[in-house]
């Protein structure tokens, strides 16, 4: 996910947080700060609560990662966003039961957290009033998040719940995965019309529950967001298992152009790259395939030394690339690109270089089977 501020690593497990997170920090904040508490304290417990329960976001996607470590499915990142948070998974679950127990881990740890500060807002009497409201809305706000959680459209938690049974009696993970999709949109739509509902009814003051056209507005919106995740979910799901299907010979381009290790980045820029728009070559001298130079290596030089920057200064050399057999599945081979954020893996066959697997090539490849309708 773009645009995102690393903040560190927690257990191996980069936190992010994307710009959108600062808009809805904002708004929390103003929204908990009551007009007749515009105290400095008032002010310091509404953003406390915010930091709290944006801490506790954290501590629901990270049991999710945890738990999936634990059962073969690595995550690099958690990323805080307008939303609510997300663990980048670099695979998906090998079976059922890993999916499941993923899946449950996060609204359980949220449902705890509520649990412990329904503890401390009914045993500990002497809190300051701000205080307890404060642990009264984090209880409240924690229990909703697990319940919201929970609901059966992909992919929150409670679809990926909804897929592993189906998975778990199926055997079929691709048509479980289409399923649980059909459900999440199902689910994304209802948000959306009961959204447009209650800002209709809101405009002849009908409006149920006392919601306002504004509540109205953010439901649809958050309708919209589920029904546009679970069909970019399902995506994904189709782009690996379409993947899972080759090898990295039939996915790889060996058609690359080749230059030589001593040209200047400026004849490079003038002759080859302006002419013909490509971002990656390989580099081959005398003695045979040397390395690779993209444009994200050129555009780290300053322009003012491409007369004097030589290909070879810049380029990743053989060594420095991983390398993949000619005969193993592309998919593994995405899923190492994700693990090491890298971008292009060699292939080679007893020893011989055969080409190059980059995630452009990945999704082109992707990209013509699908609208060929061969995948």
């Amino acid at each position: 996910m773009g645009g995102a501020v690393n903040l560190g690593k927690l257990f191996g497990i980069q936190l992010r947080l994307h710009y959108s997170w600062f808009l809805i920090f904002a708004l929390l904040t103003l929204a908990l700060v009551s007009p007749e508490w515009s105290s400095p304290f008032a002010w310091a417990i509404g953003i406390a609560t915010c930091l709290l329960f944006f801490a506790s976001v954290v501590a629901h996607e990270l049991a999710h990662s945890l738990v999936g470590r634990a059962n073969d499915i690595p995550v690099t990142s958690i990323t805080l966003f307008f939303f609510g948070g997300l663990a980048m998974m670099t695979r998906e679950a090998a079976h059922p039961k890993a999916e499941l127990k993923m899946a449950a881990a996060g609204p359980i740890c949220s449902a705890v957290i509520g649990g412990i500060c329904f503890l401390i807002w009914s045993f500990s009497p002497g809190l300051p009033p701000l205080v307890a409201q404060m642990v009264l809305w984090l209880m409240i706000m924690n229990f909703a998040l697990a319940v919201f959680n929970l609901i059966p459209g992909f992919p929150l938690d409670g679809g990926r719940l909804f897929r592993a049974a189906i998975w778990r009696r199926s055997g079929d993970f691709r048509r479980s995965t289409r399923i649980a999709t059909r459900v999440g949109q199902g689910v994304g739509y209802f948000f959306i019309g009961a959204g447009i509902s209650i800002v209709v009814l809101s405009l002849f003051g009908l409006s149920p529950f006392d919601l306002n056209w504004f509540s109205g507005v953010w439901i649809a919106f958050i309708g919209w967001f589920l029904r546009n995740a679970a069909q970019a979910s399902y995506r994904q799901t189709e782009w690996r298992e379409t993947l899972r299907q080759f090898t990295a010979a039939q996915v790889m381009t060996s058609s690359y152009p080749v230059i030589p290790p001593d040209i200047t980045l400026s004849r490079l820029v003038e002759e080859h790259i302006f002419p013909t728009g490509h971002r990656l070559f390989m580099v081959a001298g005398e003695g045979g395939f040397e390395g690779i130079l993209t444009l994200d290596n050129i555009k780290a030089v300053s322009r003012q030394d491409w007369g004097v920057t030589r290909v070879k200064d810049i380029m990743t050399s053989r060594d420095q690339l991983r390398v993949a057999q000619a005969s193993e599945n592309a998919l593994s081979i995405l899923e190492r690109m994700n693990e090491s954020g890298i971008n292009q893996v060699l292939v080679v066959s007893e020893g011989r270089v055969m080409g190059l697997v980059s995630r452009e090539s990945l999704t082109g490849f992707f990209r013509v089977h699908s609208e060929l309708g061969t995948k």
